[in-house]
């Protein structure tokens, strides 16, 4: 595959005149990930919750492929709010056709000093911010059922999970079972709107080099600790996570369906089996 003047894949116009919608959209892996799906020939809706200034940074690096992009400011674990958010992409796109429920976040603590606030902010947004927005984007998507040459299918949902629904982790257990949530929520509306034409999957990053994560990964010593838990030995980049959300969002991967993608270096393989245990 070619690469882009500023040393990115050069990905083709998988997405051409689709519309996507990518929740926590200017930073992280919702950053890389709308910008990819812009160069992809997607027209994108940039949601953010706070940080407006990045997100405008992010529309006009969008446009600059030739399509179109807006900023929406939208708390998605509020309904009013999401439910307003895809009736402007609607209004101003026309219709959606790829929702990437990106938006996430960590509140952590140790059980026995974890609250209520901490527990009910990480699922609120991480879980039921998701499948807020998946509702809204199947209402959508059955609305309009297929266009075919635009898609094969009517529609396409990206959860973004973690390898964190299948490892536990101690001292996250509000972020972990989010993440378990998000497995068994995309399977289920997987199995419910497979017969609409409708393909719901999920993406799993493992150590990526994003804000949320920065004191895992920033200095020497803490990155020679983590690379001890990664068999490929590289801490993973938000553009790793976008080309897979990418990929799965186009009609190459029509046939999947219910399937959560791991980037994450080899995390899952629980190295520490690797020498006998």
């Amino acid at each position: 595959m070619a690469t882009a003047a500023d040393g990115r894949l050069a990905l083709p116009p998988l997405l051409r005149g689709q519309k996507a919608l990518v929740t926590g959209a200017n930073s992280g892996i919702g950053k890389a990930t709308a910008i990819a799906l812009g160069r992809a020939g997607a027209d994108v809706v940039v949601n953010y919750v706070s940080g407006r200034e990045a997100a405008d940074e992010v529309v006009e690096e969008i446009r600059s492929f030739g399509v179109q992009a807006f900023a929406h400011e939208a708390d998605v674990s509020d309904e009013g709010q999401v439910v307003a958010m895809f009736a402007r992409t609607v209004e101003e796109f026309g219709t959606v056709d790829v929702l990437v429920a990106n938006a996430g976040l960590q509140r952590d603590a140790a059980s026995t000093e974890m609250t209520l606030d901490q527990w009910n902010k990480v699922i609120g947004v991480n879980l039921t911010g998701q499948f807020l927005c998946a509702r809204e984007a199947a209402k959508e998507f059955v609305r309009r059922g297929v266009v075919p040459e635009v898609s094969r299918a009517a529609g396409k949902i990206v959860c973004m999970s973690s390898v964190h629904q299948i490892i536990p982790w101690s001292g996250h257990v509000n972020y972990a079972a989010s993440k378990g949530g998000i497995l068994m929520m995309m399977q289920t509306l997987a199995q419910e709107f497979a017969p609409k034409g409708i393909r719901v999957n999920a993406v799993a990053p493992g150590a990526i080099r994003t804000p949320i994560n920065r004191s895992a990964w920033e200095t020497p010593e803490a990155e020679t600790a983590l690379l001890e838990l990664i068999p490929y030995r590289r801490v993973g980049d938000p553009e790793d996570i976008a080309h897979a959300v990418t990929l799965l969002a186009s009609d190459l991967m029509d046939y999947v369906v219910g399937t959560t993608i791991y980037v994450d270096g080899g995390m899952t393989l629980f190295p520490g089996f690797a020498t006998g245990g």
